[in-house]
């Protein structure tokens, strides 16, 4: 893997990352209007996407290697630099991180109405900092960002959540910090050895097996929680509840979406060996994810627990696919974030449309909402079906991909998922079924359908659903170099010298001599 750069003329991937910090900061001088904040707020998210358009009609998708690069040395002593840059694999998060981060301001626009500065400095500086894990390039900036976007996802969580948001916070805190310990020593492992936080350089350097052994293992901690994988997964349902609507949408769309991408940044690029030693256990938990998941969310009653479960179990075909290590399915599940991304959003952005009029989430509180909210069934609908995985929705494509290369790679592994679909279906047909049909339940009689601000929030990622469904080339366009490249890579590194109960017992004996 070469990992060539294409230096910027412009510092494009700063300016999208600093805007709103700076936004941030200027919310702190304006008055306490509420009004006045909202507006200013939605006025820097729009600008951060306008900012972000360039990396879309300006990327070069028959370049492999990183674009847009900016390279500063920052700290001298320990070689570490200010060094960002995007993709194939990662250009895609960066423009859908802004463009959710404008449906989060408008769709909080009347929900939260407590401390409404500082839900929106929170809000600037998660989409901020999640921005710049998929834009870094050097391994400490990285844990930088990683790491600081735990604090303002925990306000969130935290303040403006439900009733039980202080057990949630401290819970998805907990997870991901132990497990981002773990890949902090796996950093500083890797520097010692090559002397570099640098993916180019640590790229190029041909680390032992039984050092990709541990390795894969110490990043695993981190990125499986934030899959999050099964069986680390617990954090995210009860994060889900109690989030308010925007904090929801930020989880779904974007932030479990960076243990996926972990995973293919550096699991795939460093500790290729490692990958391939761990193919079969990795699917497994994959295949398990999917199903388990699945199977839960036919016994849940409330609406945002049943669509976290849905999580589990969908980005349960990401690492499927990530670990058939075939390029159709590694395509096919950086589309399927994305398409998680639009889809999930939308539906927790649902979910919260009729919370804010009943202030319940539980399903047997609804039924007949078809009748009494017909715009907003029509929504739901939509991304219903594109949940569910239908023919000409954007759910469809990736889960296709995912399956086709799965086929190639492992049949096993792609029938057990494909019994993932018809759960799927079941669960999510059930759920509209019981919602929207039915007799009208008294507690939704008279409920106002959509407004302006709530279609106007949902009418992009409608658009998205239909148009990734329809036409999805130009978006597999992005990402088709870089994982061929990325394939090629570990393809190319050959296999494992020795077994695994061999490694491992060599490396106990390094630990404890005889």
């Amino acid at each position: 893997m070469s990992f060539s750069l294409k230096m910027a003329t412009f510092p494009w991937l700063s300016l999208i990352i600093w805007l709103p910090i700076l936004g941030a900061l200027a919310l702190l001088l304006l008055p306490r209007r509420d009004g006045l904040i909202r507006r200013f707020t939605l006025g820097v998210a729009v600008a951060d996407f306008l900012v972000a358009l360039p990396l879309f009609f300006s990327f070069d998708k028959s370049f492999a290697g990183m674009q847009f690069v900016e390279r500063h040395l920052w700290i001298k002593a320990w070689n570490i630099s200010y060094f960002l840059g995007v993709d194939g694999i990662s250009v895609l998060f960066v423009l859908l991180s802004t463009i959710l981060t404008i449906l989060c301001v408008l769709i909080s626009w009347e929900a939260v109405t407590e401390k409404v500065r500082e839900f929106h400095m929170a809000l600037l500086l998660t989409s901020a900092t999640m921005t710049g894990v998929f834009c870094a390039l050097d391994l400490f900036l990285f844990y930088i960002f990683w790491e600081a976007m735990l604090v303002p996802m925990y306000l969130i969580i935290g303040i403006w959540g439900g009733p039980r948001r202080l057990y949630a916070t401290v819970k998805f805190f907990f997870y991901t910090l132990v497990g981002s310990i773990l890949m902090l020593a796996g950093i500083i492992f890797l520097y010692l050895k090559t002397g570099s936080f640098a993916l180019p350089e640590i790229v190029r350097t041909s680390l032992p097996y039984v050092y990709q052994f541990w390795l894969f293992w110490a990043f695993f901690a981190a990125f499986a929680v934030k899959v999050p994988m099964w069986p680390v997964h617990t954090w995210l349902p009860d994060a889900h509840t109690e989030a308010p609507t925007a904090g929801s949408v930020i989880l779904a769309g974007i932030l479990i979406k960076m243990g996926a991408y972990g995973f293919l940044r550096f699991s795939l690029s460093f500790m290729p060996l490692a990958a391939k030693a761990m193919m079969v256990p990795m699917l497994v938990l994959s295949v398990i994810a999917i199903i388990y998941g699945g199977i839960i969310c036919l016994a849940q009653v409330d609406l945002k627990r049943l669509i976290a479960y849905s999580s589990v179990s969908h980005m349960g075909f990401v690492t499927l696919g990530i670990f058939s290590l075939e390029a159709n399915a590694v395509e096919g599940a950086i589309l399927q974030m994305i398409n998680h991304g639009i889809v999930t959003g939308a539906l927790f952005m649902c979910v919260g449309v009729v919370y804010d009029r009943t202030h319940s989430r539980l399903i047997k509180d609804y039924g007949g909402l078809a009748t009494v909210m017909p715009i907003y069934a029509a929504f739901f609908l939509v991304f219903t079906l594109a949940a569910v995985g239908l023919p000409g929705t954007n759910g469809f494509v990736g889960e296709f991909l995912i399956l086709l290369g799965t086929f190639a790679s492992k049949k096993w592994a792609a029938l057990l998922g494909a019994s993932g679909l018809i759960i799927g279906a079941a669960y999510m047909l059930w759920l509209y079924q019981r919602v929207f049909f039915e007799e009208i339940n008294p507690k939704v009689k008279g409920l106002k359908d959509l407004d302006f601000r709530e279609t106007l929030a949902l009418v992009p990622l409608l658009l998205l659903v239909l148009l990734i469904g329809c036409y999805p080339t130009p978006f597999l366009g992005f990402m088709h170099q870089s994982v061929a490249a990325l394939m090629d890579h570990v393809h190319q590194a050959g296999v494992p010298a020795i077994s695994i109960t061999q490694l491992i017992k060599e490396s106990l004996h390094v630990v404890i001599p005889s």
